[in-house]
């Protein structure tokens, strides 16, 4: 027996009328290794979703960044072809596109379903003074990146390609706690190991972040989902 047509742009209509959406592809992280002229471990992990891939190397001991890249993608069989959104490299290679060929050292990293995923970028700030909010649609951004089980955030201008700075590793929310353990820090090796805890509440599709910076400072930030 088939399906009419009509019956399956009506069912997919309800879908989307009651917040689902079936047309988004799963988001992925694959995780693969190189070894440098030192003869140290590389660890190189994407971040892959329908249409947008991150590629981030770091060395996990002794903790060292190394770069990270990422944009909009095209793919063509196992072909990844990137224009860069952010290069942390772009000041040495002038790089502003490559193409990523996927390949069985590319390792599948296991799919949890936590809440926060996807792309976020941040929109605004509650202070002292009230509400301060940002124009996502700019060309500075800083976006957090949150799949499965990992997490990211860029700082980064897509006019100047000038990178301010990244971080990430795993994380994990439990009863209203947003919690981080870095594995990479691009402003400061020394705080990779680090475990950071914050309380996380969604108001309007909107996730708001609270807690206390690095040096101890209440902050209270305002990402909105990227899609």
């Amino acid at each position: 027996m088939t399906t009419s047509k009509t019956s399956i742009t009506f069912k997919l209509a309800l879908m989307l009328l009651l917040g689902i959406t079936p047309l988004l592809k799963a988001q992925k992280v694959y995780q693969f290794s190189t070894e440098n002229k030192q003869g140290q471990e590389e660890i190189h992990r994407l971040f892959v979703d329908d249409h947008y891939l991150i590629e981030s190397v770091f060395i996990a001991s002794p903790a060292t960044f190394i770069s990270t890249k990422g944009g909009f993608y095209k793919k063509e069989k196992n072909t990844y072809l990137v224009n860069f959104e952010f290069n942390s490299e772009f000041e040495k290679d002038g790089q502003k596109s490559h193409s990523y060929k996927e390949d069985a050292s590319w390792k599948l990293q296991k799919e949890t379903n936590l809440a926060l995923k996807g792309k976020w970028l941040m929109g605004g700030r509650i202070n002292e003074e009230g509400l301060s909010r940002r124009d996502t649609s700019g060309t500075r951004k800083t976006m957090k990146v949150l799949f499965n089980d990992y997490f990211q955030w860029i700082a980064y201008d897509t006019k100047s390609m000038k990178f301010s700075g990244t971080g990430g590793g795993k994380y994990l929310i439990d009863n209203g706690k947003y919690a981080e353990k870095i594995e990479y820090f691009s402003r400061d090796n020394s705080r990779v190991g680090a475990e950071l805890s914050f309380d996380y509440e969604i108001i309007n599709g909107e996730w708001h972040h609270k807690g206390l910076s690095s040096k101890g400072v209440p902050f209270h930030e305002i990402w909105i989902k990227r899609r």
